[in-house]
């Protein structure tokens, strides 16, 4: 990095700086330059999918796997209208991606309309402005370094998705870079808490816990993105509390871990969860977000003077509210705390019903495929589980890793077509092998972009629930036949991709596909035929619910 130097090397040089490996991205005519810039950068590598969407989803899976920033490049207006649903999903989830797009130069620009162009230039940085927590065009070389600068840090801050404009006359253009850029480590501190304010917290939640008979503990994703989840571990061993976590936050605490009681998701929990959490005089939830899906679409069990509510810079304590204290500072000081211990004997609880031996129907349902999953995952470890939206999200609730495995899914957002791209970008960040759940209908969006494994030496268990259709709304809608979807020959695809393709339609079939998926390098397809009309245990309970309420009179 140097102090004057062309913006888009300044912009390679940031980024490597910042500590970005891959950027995900498509080609087009008003970003080739900078796309070609990016390639040129021995420590940059470009990773092309098919479409926008696929891009947008690698990116997240990479951001949300490595804890890093994911890049994303795009060219103007069809490209980068494109990538709009997968950057809502990330800023509703609070993954920090950066977006940068094309754009028609200056001269092009008074020629009047631009080939992309919908009402105007700016109308592209206008509709990120929506789904981002900054987005600018750059048009100022003597700011173009301070803007870039600024619009990373508050992604970092904000773990939020932010937007920058490149118009292809400004690549080349000098500018001029601000010696504290230059001489930048590459990292952002944490806002720190106030240290008064964290004493007081703390000692107010000692208190409580003090006074508390049956404490529980629910963890949340948050404790993952600030890197606080050791130090809700010790915490929760410390204490010898139950815990459990919400959808979003499996793996965060390890699912085969003595204290780990299971998922919560409100009236949808396994029923002794629910009544556990009705009995608690005190619950901390940490890291954790109030939203319909963390909720099961209901309002909260727990009573706000029994609760400790912890985000990532805000400690509600009952009626008190603590402002300017840190998530991972206030876990971090609480673990260490003197504290009581508490002695309870926990199991693990889920929605699944296992049948006696022998007793197992011939033909495959979705019960029964998810113990399958459990099973193997339990027999191998070094999987991270990604859930695509649809039946599998509420099926992905009853998905449990050994300790290390991690869970991901839009939990919040739920836009189908996430799972596949983003396990493959998350593979590329980390190294380590996914296992996809997938409906047929999730995908017939996004699942062909498993052809790009094989170049990449890719290897992801796609576990594809086939029940001709978008099933998860059969129970509500009363005309079947809008929901009903092509036939593919999933397992024949795989194999015409460079991938191995297996079909199975019972129990046992399954088990040895699974088997033999984990002893092969390539990617895998396991067509898993069910009935047209079963579901994952609580996506009925569920979609009937949301049905319920959505027919209720104001």
């Amino acid at each position: 990095m140097r102090s004057r130097m062309p913006l888009g090397d300044f912009l390679v040089a940031y980024l490597r700086r910042a500590g970005v490996t891959h950027i995900f991205g498509l080609p087009g005519d008003l970003v080739l330059g900078l796309f070609h810039r990016f390639g040129r950068a021995r420590d940059l590598e470009i990773v092309t999918l098919s479409h926008e969407p696929a891009v947008g989803f690698a990116a997240d899976g990479y951001a949300r796997s490595t804890r890093k920033l994911g890049v994303v490049c795009v060219t103007y207006g069809a490209g980068g209208h494109n990538v709009v649903n997968p950057v809502a999903g990330a800023y509703a989830e609070q993954v920090p991606l950066l977006v940068i797009s094309g754009g028609p130069g200056e001269a092009e620009q008074k020629l009047g309309g631009v080939h992309h162009q919908v009402k105007d230039v700016e109308s592209q940085a206008r509709i990120f402005a929506e789904v981002t927590c900054t987005a600018r065009i750059l048009r100022h070389p003597e700011l173009a370094a301070e803007q870039i600068h600024a619009t990373v840090r508050v992604i970092s801050d904000e773990h939020r998705p932010g937007y920058l404009e490149i118009h292809r006359d400004m690549v080349d253009v000098a500018i001029s870079v601000p010696k504290h850029i230059v001489d930048w480590n590459g990292s952002f501190p944490r806002p720190a808490s106030d240290a008064r304010k964290l004493s007081e917290a703390v000692a107010d939640v000692v208190a409580r816990l003090e006074a508390a008979r049956r404490p529980l503990l629910i963890a949340g994703v948050e404790l993952y993105r600030e890197r606080a989840e050791r130090d809700f571990r010790r915490l929760a061993e410390r204490l010898g509390a139950p815990v459990t976590t919400t959808l979003l936050a499996k793996g965060v605490f390890p699912m085969d871990h003595p204290l780990h009681m299971g998922v919560s998701i409100g009236p949808f929990s396994a029923p002794e969860i629910r009544k556990r959490v009705r009995e608690a005089d005190l619950v901390l939830s940490l890291g954790s977000q109030l939203t319909d899906l963390n909720q099961g679409a209901a309002k909260p069990q727990v009573r706000r003077e029994h609760s400790v509510w912890a985000e990532s810079h805000r400690v509600d304590v009952s009626f008190h509210t603590y402002t300017d204290v840190a998530l991972k500072d206030f876990v971090t000081r609480l673990s260490k705390e003197r504290l009581p211990r508490f002695e309870e004997r926990i199991r693990y609880r889920d929605n699944l019903k296992r049948k006696p031996a022998g007793r197992a129907p011939s033909r495959l349902t979705v019960n029964d495929l998810l113990i399958e999953v459990n099973d193997f995952l339990a027999a191998h470890a070094g999987y991270d589980v990604f859930a695509e939206s649809g039946d599998m999200l509420f099926g992905g609730l009853e998905i449990r890793q050994r300790e290390g495995g991690l869970y991901y899914a839009q939990g919040y957002y739920a836009s189908m077509g996430f799972a596949i791209p983003a396990a493959l970008g998350a593979q590329i960040g980390t190294g380590r092998r996914p296992l996809v759940l997938c409906g047929d209908g999730g995908f017939q969006m996004t699942g062909p972009e498993v052809s790009h494994a094989p170049a990449r030496g890719l290897s992801p268990i796609v576990v594809l629930v086939n029940n001709s259709g978008w099933g998860i709304f059969r129970p509500v809608s009363p005309r079947g036949d809008l929901l009903d979807i092509p036939p593919w020959p999933y397992a024949e695809l795989a194999q015409a991709w460079g991938g191995v393709g297996i079909r199975a339609r019972t129990r046992d079939e399954l088990r040895e596909a699974l088997r033999a998926a984990h002893e092969v390098r390539e990617f895998v397809i396991v067509e898993c035929v069910v009935p047209r009309t079963d579901l994952s245990p609580v996506s009925r309970r569920y979609i009937r619910e949301s049905a319920r309420k959505g027919r209720a009179p104001s």
